[in-house]
């Protein structure tokens, strides 16, 4: 402790009002929280904490926050034999550099990307840039100022060399594959952000590895990063399991054979419990089969854990959009459990969205409704999006349960996270875990705009109008006369279909796996459906 309190006070103050060292400085009104107690195995940050503030190593800048980038160079730089890397995205060239130098001091580097972030942006053609979606093409401009260190609007060979993460990855000769390795086009999304080094010490983070999900924006020097959160934790039999999943993904790695295997080419493998010091770690990798019991998946795992809860649950999630997950939450709440949830904004207010369920309220697609939508009879109202800084998402996958228990992971609350995607999911019983995200939560909070937003009122209000089976603007649609939706029905709803048994419902959920139905025709692709069967059915489904 100080034995100057009231200096080291000021020195704060003092911090945040003036410019130290030329470094551009990014102010917060919230006030500096005292840090919490860690557990010595399992160790967590947020690039958005109150209780801690660094300067950031590419704007210059002194923040609030913990600096996520530095947590991976430094469980990077205690490697002594190995380094196992799956990560949607790597775009943060101080990693990849600390990669590279490993590489040469001969530990053994593996690296699983995403295959749609797999290739250098300094790659692209000007062709291919302008075709790229106009998300994209921001994101290859950020690149672009990022990359060009002197500000010249010119991007040297050098300046590519220093700042461009997958071309240090390939010069280094680092060993890496993405998801075309097991000889397609890609798995739906590996979407996984992990880290095992020497078998032993893991990360497991919702922050893919760029500037966006980690420090901010870089021409944005009001941009915080989008709200992520990272776990690092001490575990040979976490690492194991991490391992186990890792080399079912490489397979022969960079060797060239197409025996890797992603989503749901991977064998089927159940929920894993494992022990540490006053820990119980619960983990799952998706995805899951539909064909398999839904209470074997990730999200059938998250379902499970909420059932538990007994006194309140908060949860901040980047999207929501698992009925059963939502019902699980209805039953808890009428069994007087408190719920508080948080939604990124681009999600919260889409017809899929279970925000809008909890608020005991729908959206229709073309007055059609998901057949098992169901809206809470009994709405509640501590359900909105958080304030952020522009250009910053809702990054979080997480739930708190019973100040004792966390859900968090890699891991969306959504069918293509349960049934495509490759992700990882964590429940970790430790309530000084706990206190963290729960210290997160309440901050994120604060900052809540409850309700909808005026056009979603307009929108739900025009929809009762044009809608005949609405009549009112208080009442909950009647969803037993709606059509089947093919891209988003339950396997029991499909068997309601004439001449559907259990097996060719489960053909069909793997048929929309691999691609969403646009058309009755693509019925007809799938083994044991004539077009005699489709001509039966197009009076009552759609897609």
């Amino acid at each position: 402790m100080s034995i100057f309190p009231h200096l080291k006070f000021f020195s704060y103050i003092f911090l945040f009002l003036f410019t130290l060292s030329g470094c551009q400085k990014v102010q917060s009104s919230n006030q500096r929280l005292a840090p919490l107690p860690q557990d010595p195995l399992i160790q967590v940050y947020f690039n958005h904490s109150q209780s801690s503030e660094y300067q950031e190593t590419y704007r210059q800048q002194t923040r609030l926050g913990d600096d996520l980038e530095k947590q991976i160079l430094d469980i990077i730089s205690q490697s002594q034999s190995t380094i196992d890397i799956a990560v949607q995205e790597l775009r943060l060239p101080k990693i990849a550099q600390a990669l590279a130098e490993k590489q040469k001091s001969g530990i053994k580097i593996r690296l699983i990307l995403e295959n749609n972030y797999s290739r250098p942006w300094s790659s692209l053609t000007a062709t291919e840039v302008q075709k790229l979606e106009p998300r994209e093409k921001e994101r290859y401009n950020e690149f672009r100022k990022f990359v060009d260190i002197n500000q010249d609007n010119q991007i040297t060979p050098d300046e590519i060399s220093q700042r461009d993460a997958l071309v240090i990855i390939q010069n280094s000769k680092i060993p890496w594959i993405d998801d075309t390795a097991d000889g397609s086009k890609g798995s739906s999304l590996m979407h996984h952000k992990f880290i095992v080094v020497d078998q032993r010490f893991v990360i497991i983070t919702s922050a893919n590895f760029t500037l966006s999900d980690t420090s901010g924006d870089f021409s944005n020097s009001s941009s915080l990063g989008n709200a992520n959160n990272l776990l690092k934790i001490d575990s040979p039999e976490l690492a194991n399991l991490l391992t186990e999943e890792f080399n079912i993904m490489w397979g022969d790695g960079s060797a060239g054979k197409a025996d890797s295997k992603f989503g749901l080419q991977k064998p089927l493998r159940l929920p894993q419990e494992i022990n540490l010091v006053n820990t119980k770690f619960t983990v799952n990798f998706s995805p899951s089969s539909p064909t398999q019991p839904w209470s074997n998946s990730s999200n059938g795992l998250i379902a499970k854990t909420l059932d538990k809860a007994s006194k309140n649950v908060d949860m901040a999630l980047f999207v929501f959009s698992d009925q059963k997950i939502a019902n699980i939450l209805e039953n808890r709440y009428h069994q007087n459990v408190g719920i508080r949830a948080l939604i990124e904004p681009q999600f919260a207010y889409r017809s899929y969205s279970e925000a809008l369920d909890m608020m005991g309220l729908a959206l229709s697609e073309n007055c059609k409704y998901e057949v098992d939508n169901r809206p809470w009879k009994n709405p509640i109202t501590n359900v909105g999006v958080p304030t952020l800084a522009k250009g910053d998402f809702l990054h979080h996958k997480f739930a708190v349960i019973d100040n004792r228990t966390v859900i968090t992971g890699s891991h969306n609350w959504s069918e293509a996270g349960n049934y495509g995607n490759d992700e990882t999911l964590v429940v970790i019983e430790n309530s000084t875990v706990a206190a963290h995200f729960q210290r997160e939560f309440d901050r994120l909070y604060t900052t809540i705009k409850p309700g909808l937003p005026s056009t979603i009122q307009a929108k739900i209000a025009a929809q009762i109008k044009q809608c005949s089976e609405i009549k009112t603007q208080s009442s909950i649609p009647d969803f037993t006369n709606q059509k089947i939706n093919l891209n988003t029905a339950t396997q029991e709803e499909l068997e309601t279909l004439p001449g559907v048994g259990e097996k060719l419902a489960q053909r069909i959920i793997l048929a929309r796996q691999k691609q969403k139905f646009t058309s009755l025709k693509d019925l007809e692709k799938i083994p044991g459906i004539s077009a005699k069967s489709v001509e039966k059915w197009q009076e009552s489904v759609i897609w």
